[in-house]
């Protein structure tokens, strides 16, 4: 008797179209409306965000960023 194979690049079961769903490129760049300022803080602030920022790869100012914005988020009505 021989073995059947099965053939991993045939379809399974019966096919149907889908209509195309997903957004063109364009409309994955969400531009960020942002603003900028100018803020004064404490030298050890800065000094904890940098190191913060050198142990996880990534810009401090992008942290301190992220921190207000959840801050934000928490305490809004």
């Amino acid at each position: 008797m021989k073995k059947h194979r099965i053939d991993r690049n045939m379809p399974i079961g019966e096919l149907a179209k889908i209509n195309d769903f997903l957004p063109s490129p364009d409309k994955l760049v969400a531009p960020e409306q942002s603003l900028k300022v100018t803020l004064r803080l404490n030298e050890s602030s800065i000094n904890f965000f940098k190191q913060q920022a050198k142990k996880y790869h990534t810009k401090y100012q992008k942290m301190i960023r992220l921190l207000l914005d959840k801050y934000v988020e928490k305490y809004s009505t």
